[in-house]
């Protein structure tokens, strides 16, 4: 049991990203576009987003991906289908910073930062569907009939 779970974890590659400048809720927003996604599919994602996240996550991925190939290097890149098979941000440190407020009073400011943790594994095996199929109300009264 405990060799089929390291010989699992010699297949994935992770690479994690620690107390990024960016509030986890926008890192989150770009984050979930990739999730799931083949590698080159997600590259080319993130490297078109306007947003200034995917900027920090496609730097992420490539480090993920060249993480994956010091670990199978036996294997080509090509050869296989790679994808982004886990992607979580949490929050990190938060910088509290004071910001004057009228009537001498302080609001509080919130700077947050965030922890983003991104797999590359091989792409599920596909499995076909098998088709049922339904019954109509015709083949019910048919089959009565008969």
């Amino acid at each position: 049991m405990a060799e089929k779970i390291k010989a699992e974890k010699r297949k994935k590659a992770i690479a994690i990203l620690r107390d990024c400048p960016t509030s986890p809720r926008k890192m989150r927003l770009v984050a979930d576009i990739i999730r799931g996604v083949e590698i080159n599919k997600a590259l080319g994602i993130l490297r078109f987003s306007k947003k200034e996240a995917s900027i920090r996550l496609e730097k992420l991925l490539k480090s993920a991906i060249a993480n994956w190939e010091a670990k199978n290097e036996g294997s080509r890149l090509e050869d296989e289908t790679l994808c982004v098979s886990e992607i979580f941000v949490d929050g990190g440190r938060m910088l509290k910073r004071i910001q004057p407020a009228p009537q001498g009073r302080a609001h509080r400011i919130r700077k947050r930062s965030n922890h983003v943790t991104i797999v590359v594994d091989k792409m599920p095996a596909v499995e076909p569907k098998k088709v049922v199929k339904k019954s109509t109300a015709v083949e019910k009264t048919e089959n009565k009939e008969a």
